[in-house]
């Protein structure tokens, strides 16, 4: 058999690291899914070659996020290996050694903000933006589009590109009102630099495949049709299959596979998916054969049943209905953007956010500098209830003179009253901290 497709599989299943014995987030996760892959012989497929994660480095973590209260500290060596994993997955594409890739790593990544004090959502570390920036700085600027099918909102990785405007977020998830992290609403649409590049699609519970398929084909891919990314990465979370335990949708093998052959990502990240089993052996395989560019179609769970899982017509109603509302405002950005920001020269943003896994509550103001030269500087002030009350300046890869000029001095006058400072000189490809 041949893959139309030259993929590379970047597999670390960390048998070594777990949150605890019985925690969802556990050792054997992605045990079935490796016992899958070699049954149906995936590695014998011409075409689909296995390769093994490199750790990240600091500096690679650095790029991304301010770690309190450093990287050293904060991060397990498994952390960095699946990091490192997903900037194998996406130099396998940009080297040419593959055509795409798919990294089944582990622990996740896309609850981790910008800031980071611990463990949040079963993630430290964001690992699709480790590699989507390690990238950045090896081969130079991209136009990205972030696809993050999860069934939890990608609050991490929408917070680090909320206003990184070559770098569109779509996140369709489980209505925050019903799940976990509470968040990604369709008025959350990014900051002054870049409103209308992030996109929320809270979908209720117990969605299914038409759900999912047919906001793919109305809102997601005629965005994607005119954004014209030079990258689409799949930030490909699991956890919405019906026999997920901690989340409420009905999402099938099958379906995965589909979304994967329509939406045709370059790169894909496994994030959730908690249903070890039942799902992930089913759901990886499909995935890594609609990549491939081969038949999925014999991809099915032992307990498929279509008719068991079909949608209720008053779902159907209300995600047509979602999807044009989504799709008009993203039409309509520059319009909404002035309506939002108007003349303001500094956009604040308050935030309180729970470090579940660890108990941290932090309390957080990002600042964005409006420019009219570029994406802005923007800074964060955060507290945790452990005591650290830290400066994050982020000078952005656009940034013009005047704003690496004030990025520079706001550091060198920060520090009194404070536990630490750091700075992300994203144009130099610099990082400092006191």
């Amino acid at each position: 058999m041949q893959a139309k497709n030259k993929l590379g599989l970047v597999f670390f299943p960390a048998f070594d690291w777990a949150i605890s014995p019985s925690h969802p987030e556990r050792e054997e996760r992605l045990l079935y899914t490796q016992d899958q892959l070699f049954e149906e012989g995936i590695q014998d497929i011409a075409g689909i070659e296995f390769f093994n994660p490199v750790p990240a480095t600091e500096k690679d973590v650095q790029r991304v996020h301010f770690a309190v209260p450093d990287v050293k500290t904060r991060f397990s060596k498994s952390h960095m290996v699946s990091m490192g994993g997903a900037i194998e997955a996406f130099d396998l594409v940009f080297s040419g050694r593959s055509e795409k890739s798919f990294a089944l790593v582990r622990p996740p990544g896309h609850h981790a903000h910008r800031v980071v004090y611990g463990d949040r959502g079963f993630c430290v570390g964001n690992i699709e933006a480790v590699g989507l920036e390690a990238m950045r700085t090896k081969y130079g600027d991209l136009r990205v589009a972030v696809i993050d099918t999860d069934c939890h909102h990608g609050d991490g990785t929408e917070d680090i590109y909320w206003n990184d405007p070559d770098t569109l977020f779509i996140s369709f998830h489980q209505d925050g009102r019903t799940l976990y992290p509470g968040t990604g609403y369709i008025d959350e649409a990014g900051g002054p630099g870049a409103y209308g590049y992030n996109i929320n699609i809270p979908l209720p519970p117990k969605t299914g495949e038409q759900g999912y398929l047919y906001v793919l084909d109305h809102v997601i891919l005629p965005i994607l049709a005119e954004y014209k990314p030079d990258l689409i990465v799949n930030s490909a979370g699991q956890d919405n299959h019906y026999s997920d335990p901690i989340t409420n949708m009905n999402f099938t093998a099958q379906g995965y596979a589909i979304l994967n052959e329509k939406l045709n990502p370059d790169v894909a990240i496994l994030e959730g998916g908690y249903s070890i089993e039942s799902a992930l052996p089913y759901v990886n395989t499909g995935i890594i054969l609609a990549m491939a560019g081969l038949d999925y179609s014999g991809v099915k769970e032992p307990d498929y049943d279509p008719s068991r899982l079909r949608q209720d017509p008053r779902i159907t109603e209300h995600i047509k209905k979602l999807s044009a509302t989504v799709y008009e405002r993203w039409q309509q950005r520059d319009v909404l953007a002035e309506k939002e920001y108007g003349n303001q020269k500094l956009v604040s943003r308050k935030r309180n956010i729970f470090y579940d896994t660890d108990g941290i509550m932090e309390r957080q103001t990002q600042n964005f500098k409006v420019c009219s030269n570029c994406s802005g500087l923007n800074y964060i002030d955060s507290r945790s209830d452990r005591g650290s009350k830290i400066k994050g300046i982020t000078i952005p890869r656009d940034a013009c003179r005047n704003c690496q000029k004030e990025g520079y001095e706001l550091y060198e006058k920060s520090g009194s009253g404070l536990t630490n400072v750091y700075l992300q000189d994203r144009v130099n490809d610099r990082y400092l901290a006191k």
